[in-house]
């Protein structure tokens, strides 16, 4: 795999240190994730997390204070790299429609590999946000949370595809309830169809969830 080539910025005040500016701190990150995918993130803890990087418990402390922390900057961290996905994929298209149909597909087809950023799994990741981001949110501090910018990326990728819906329809009232509509619904699908089948209709369509939601989304406008 290759090196990081492309820096992800995350806001200062979603950790202690910068877990991208040592080698411990990125496999604090690489590690994290494989642990909360494997175990979930309720099972999930800094002592599993001390053993599987061989580094006393201590020293994860020095990056989060805490495990919801942990997981607030993995969710930040997913969606400032979705938006550099969403920038790179529609820049110099200047359908808005177009770029409307290619941004549905990235929020909500299967993620690939990255090979950018060598020391996060993309996919792992990916399945962390449709079970578990929902966390980071539903809790008594959320407003606190908020003010301390921890949603930031999630609010700056839904804000980017609201304003291509009002290139497509200018006198649409509600694009960002839309689109925190379709990724929510996507990431619940997906769950669903891994865990509750009954409760979704995918079949044997692995596009199912894009087809739904791009037919939701342009039947609205």
């Amino acid at each position: 795999m290759k090196d990081l080539h492309i820096p992800i910025e995350i806001d200062s005040e979603l950790y202690t240190k910068n877990p991208d500016s040592s080698e411990l701190g990125k496999k604090i990150i690489s590690n994290s994730i494989e642990l909360i995918y494997e175990l979930g993130f309720e099972q999930f803890t800094f002592k599993k997390l001390g053993l599987k990087t061989n580094s006393p418990e201590s020293s994860i402390y020095r990056y989060f204070n805490n495990k919801h922390r942990l997981l607030i900057y993995l969710t930040s961290w997913y969606w400032t790299w979705m938006e550099y996905k969403l920038v790179f994929a529609t820049t110099n298209i200047e359908s808005p429609s177009e770029r409307l149909h290619i941004t549905l597909d990235l929020l909500t087809k299967p993620v690939l590999i990255d090979n950018d950023f060598s020391y996060v799994n993309e996919i792992l990741l990916s399945g962390i946000i449709f079970s578990e981001s929902i966390k980071t949110y539903h809790t008594k501090n959320v407003d606190e949370a908020n003010s301390k910018g921890s949603y930031t990326a999630y609010k700056t990728v839904v804000n980017r595809v609201a304003q291509i819906i009002l290139e497509i329809k200018p006198s649409f009232p509600y694009p960002h309830m839309l689109i925190s509509t379709v990724i929510e619904g996507a990431h619940h699908q997906k769950y669903f169809s891994e865990h509750l089948p009954e409760l979704t209709d995918l079949a044997e369509d692995r596009n199912a969830i894009t087809n739904f939601y791009k037919e939701l989304v342009f039947n609205f406008l």
